[in-house]
């Protein structure tokens, strides 16, 4: 690592202190000794105020954003959010608004639950939406439980299988997997979709439904989606609708037209809330009426009084989530569709796919293009450059843009893709800094030819230089270890 900087625990000497607290406002006591910790209490750093401050100001200035530069990050959609709906998340109104507070009382908190239902059903085509989930993952394990429940409602108990295609996104298996139910993978064919004669051979009175990511993990548009559905409805299956991609359609197609029974949204990926992972995010989920009932609860509906309520649905899977689901992104969310407008939503798209084709056609005789089509709102390209060593490799692209001052694109995905870059420009960025970003992969290409040690040995100007990814993974250094640290400097 170059430009090492001292950690926060080698700066510590005895005696320093960065705090000053105030003086009690109740009774002082003794904690139980058996709650008292026995040992380690030496390994807190002393620290004065200002260099514990200075310390996390530096490593919050590495990090890459998209308030710092351009992310291309395909497949996880990381665009920038805008900073009205911040500051409408930030309303007291709504940032200090308690869960367990009154119906009565939160009034305006569920009235705009309510109004985000009915905006995301109408713009996918579904009648009824759910807000409870915490992630697209999330939402998924809620469509296939669904899935489940619906046909053990109807006594069909021999529904265990779940159709996959090969180009869907790794966590539609594993959502399978959890809920209990088997794997079917379905092949693809040579312009990227889904192979119908295979898919036919593969439903049976086993399907539980289909998991379809449209547009799929190629960037491409499921031209046969149709059929695909109507083979799948004409088995007794259900369509599961993967929204992760759902900004490439918003405003020209609803999933819910074509044939999906059930959909989640990714709602930082279309609807431009912060990026979850997991955690503060969202995963809303929309369905036809024939599964409403298995919806996970509470949602919201108007009462007859004209007030908003809170509900369950006779049947449903229960709670994916505390309380109302994580509101803080409900607002961000909100307050983008109705600044944004019907118009606005659809130029989402436009904008979106405009760009992504604009890199693809600007890169492809360099970048060889994974699928010769046209794309929707991300390219698969290959880094295999004409004329460059054999051992340059994608990963050696991706860490030569951070010299360039770009965030890398998504390598090595989808797998079925030898040496994939998984480009998504968004719709947020504009010509100027798309011509910037395909300029340093030109660059990057010819350096692989004439000076590929470069690539070998980027990044250079970042403030931690290549790391064994693979070491990093087996064998982490999950808190601060002054030994272990002096050895992997000198190794």
């Amino acid at each position: 690592m170059d430009n090492y900087e001292p950690h926060i625990y080698e700066l510590s000497q005895p005696g320093k202190h960065g705090t000053n607290l105030p003086r009690l406002d109740v009774p002082e006591s003794e904690l139980p000794t058996d709650l008292l910790r026995q040992d380690g209490m030496n390994d807190f750093p002393e620290l004065t105020e200002p260099e514990v401050i200075r310390h996390y100001t530096r490593i919050s200035q590495r990090n890459a954003s998209p308030d710092t530069c351009f992310y291309p990050l395909g497949s996880c959609t990381v665009k920038y959010n805008s900073r009205l709906n911040e500051e409408v998340a930030r309303y007291a109104g709504f940032a200090a608004a308690h869960p367990l507070q009154d119906a009565v009382d939160s009034q305006g908190a569920l009235r705009l639950i309510y109004e985000l239902q009915g905006y995301l059903g109408e713009i996918a085509g579904f009648s009824d939406v759910s807000l409870q989930p915490a992630a697209g993952a999330h939402g998924e394990f809620a469509g296939i439980l669904a899935f489940r429940a619906y046909h053990l409602d109807r006594n069909d108990h021999d529904r265990i299988e779940v159709l996959v295609p090969t180009a869907a996104h790794g966590t539609n298996p594993a959502t399978a997997a959890m809920t209990g139910l088997k794997v079917i993978e379905v092949k693809g064919h040579a312009c990227g979709g889904v192979d119908l004669d295979d898919l036919r051979t593969k439903v049976s009175p086993r399907t539980a439904g289909m998991m379809l990511t449209n547009p799929n993990t190629l960037g491409l548009f499921e031209n046969q989606i149709l059929e695909v559905c109507q083979i799948v409805h004409a088995a007794g299956g259900l369509m599961y609708g993967d929204g992760a991609n759902f900004n490439a359609i918003l405003g020209i197609a609803k999933p819910g037209e074509l044939g999906f029974d059930f959909m989640h949204y990714n709602l930082h990926k279309t609807f431009s809330t912060p990026h979850g992972g997991g955690g503060p995010g969202s995963g809303a989920v929309g369905c036809t009426e024939a599964l409403a009932p298995f919806l996970p609860g509470p949602r919201v509906r108007l009462a007859a009084d004209g007030t908003y309520e809170l509900f369950t649905p006779a049947k449903s899977i229960g709670r994916m989530k505390s309380f109302h689901g994580n509101f803080g992104m409900l607002v961000r969310a909100w307050t983008y569709i109705r600044t944004l407008g019907e118009e606005g939503l659809r130029e989402v798209s436009e904008i979106a796919v405009l760009n992504a084709n604009y890199v693809r056609v600007r890169l492809k005789d360099i970048y060889p293009q994974a699928v010769e089509r046209i794309c929707m709102h991300e390219s698969v390209l290959k880094g295999q450059i004409v004329g460059a060593p054999k051992d340059i490799r994608t990963l050696d692209i991706a860490k030569r843009l951070i010299d360039y001052g770009f965030h890398p694109p998504t390598i090595y995905f989808p797998l079925i893709v030898a040496e994939a870059l998984m480009i998504e420009p968004t719709e947020t960025e504009g010509k100027r800094t798309l011509d910037s970003f395909i300029e340093a992969m030109r660059q990057i290409a010819r350096e692989a030819v004439e000076t590929p040690e470069l690539l070998h040995a980027a990044p250079t100007t970042a403030s931690v230089r290549r790391l064994d990814e693979v070491r990093a993974a087996r064998q982490p250094i999950l808190r601060y270890d002054r030994e272990a640290i002096a050895r992997v400097r000198a190794e």
